[in-house]
């Protein structure tokens, strides 16, 4: 499984209809990705990374090109075949949490598993491991409403990899919070990454994100303009 290609796209094109006309948010772009990676789409507003987010994710479709994820072909999948490859294999970290109100911290996380059918006994454990790598064990029965927004996040990163998936998709994570809770975030995920192998794909532009990135892929006018690997150096903090 190492180095096994995660990702691959070839001369992906997306157009989107405005008026009488398309708008082309992503234009012939190429791409692959390995096991494991640690990698940043980074750009400006409307530079195409969250249109190129959501159709590695499964959640739009190309105009043109070829797009593989977890060995599975986009082009020739249901929008059934596409939810349950998500949902086995994918975590999901939005900007805005996209936590269920009525639910505790446990229960949010939980329901992955719920949706994967696993047993009560088995998601319990996993759960708990999972809340237990956010740091939030004491926080497992309350409200998102009586979270701060760091541990909103942690919550929404908990219920990301609770399943273990070997694909995690981040949509400007940090962008609602300030660069302690930013940083405590990245370095979270960063161990995630290590511990499990888990490939994460960042959608940004947030300068703290950047700095704990492995592979920066610049995008502009809906073009890879730059795509670079980043030698982490072991001096720390």
């Amino acid at each position: 499984m190492e180095n096994t290609a995660v990702i691959t796209i070839n001369a992906l094109t997306k157009r989107f209809p405005v008026g009488g006309d398309f708008f082309t948010a992503l234009k012939d772009v190429d791409l692959t990705l390995g096991t494991g990676e640690f990698t940043g789409l980074v750009g400006p507003s409307g530079s195409g990374k969250t249109t190129l987010l959501n159709i590695i994710g499964g959640l739009d479709s190309p105009s043109e090109g070829q797009v593989s994820v977890l060995g599975q072909s986009l082009n020739d999948t249901s929008h059934k075949e596409r939810a349950l490859l998500r949902r086995k294999h994918m975590g999901f970290i939005f900007q805005s949490y996209n936590l269920l109100p009525v639910y505790t911290v446990f229960e949010n996380v939980e329901l992955p598993l719920i949706l994967n059918k696993i047993g009560p006994g088995e998601r319990d454990k996993r759960v708990a491991q999972a809340i237990d790598w956010v740091g939030l064990s004491d926080k497992r029965d309350s409200r998102p409403a009586m979270l701060s927004g760091g541990e909103c996040q942690r919550t929404a990163i908990a219920r990301a990899i609770v399943h273990q998936p070997e694909l995690v998709l981040a949509d400007e994570p940090t962008a609602n919070l300030d660069a302690e809770n930013s940083h405590h975030i990245m370095k979270i995920l960063v161990q995630l990454n290590e511990e499990l192998s888990t490939s994460f794909i960042f959608a940004t532009h947030d300068e703290k994100i950047m700095a704990y990135l492995r592979r920066i892929i610049h995008l502009d006018d809906g073009k890879i303009m730059n795509d670079e690997k980043i030698v982490q150096s072991d001096s720390g903090d």
